[in-house]
């Protein structure tokens, strides 16, 4: 069910996973502390296009919050999330919040097993592939995973999200 690429690592992304029984991949990479994008940083160390490699973002609207899900080499439109989640506006969450709502550090931060779950979108490319790689819960480790079963376990949903 898991094949590990380098190893494994304990983390609430990787636990979900397992509980689950979803089949998934592992992908673990040495994180250079001064990548200008922990995304393409991924992206490049795995040999993947970064259109397959996604980044999670946190949004938030006055007390909402949301899960954007998109490629590393996309910009969030944050107009098409606040129209997507039927808000009016929306803005990026600040990164030590963001930390302590999901329980991950930034350039960690999953869409899977956040501390307080919060509603995810998916932008639509990702049902161009089979499987799509988001972070596993730690800098330096990316799950592999179909799409659907991101969607299933966050109980999210697509939307075009790009800028």
């Amino acid at each position: 069910m898991v094949k590990a690429s380098r190893g494994a690592g304990p983390t609430a992304a990787v636990a979900l996973l397992a509980r689950e029984r979803v089949a998934f991949t592992l992908h673990e990479y040495a994180h250079d502390p001064a990548a200008a994008s922990f995304g393409l940083e991924a992206a490049a160390a795995l040999g993947r296009d970064p259109e397959q490699v996604f980044k999670t973002l946190l949004v938030v609207h006055e007390r909402e919050w949301a899960v954007t899900v998109l490629p590393v080499s996309a910009r969030l439109s944050l107009r098409a999330a606040a129209a997507a989640l039927g808000w009016k506006r929306a803005a990026l969450a600040e990164p030590r919040l963001a930390e302590r709502r999901t329980g991950y550090v930034v350039g960690g931060i999953s869409p899977l097993g956040q501390k307080t779950p919060s509603p995810t979108l998916l932008d639509d490319s990702a049902q161009a592939w089979s499987t799509v790689l988001v972070s596993g819960g730690r800098r330096g480790l990316d799950v592999e995973l179909p799409p659907a079963e991101l969607l299933r376990l966050t109980g999210g949903r697509t939307a075009a999200l790009r800028s």
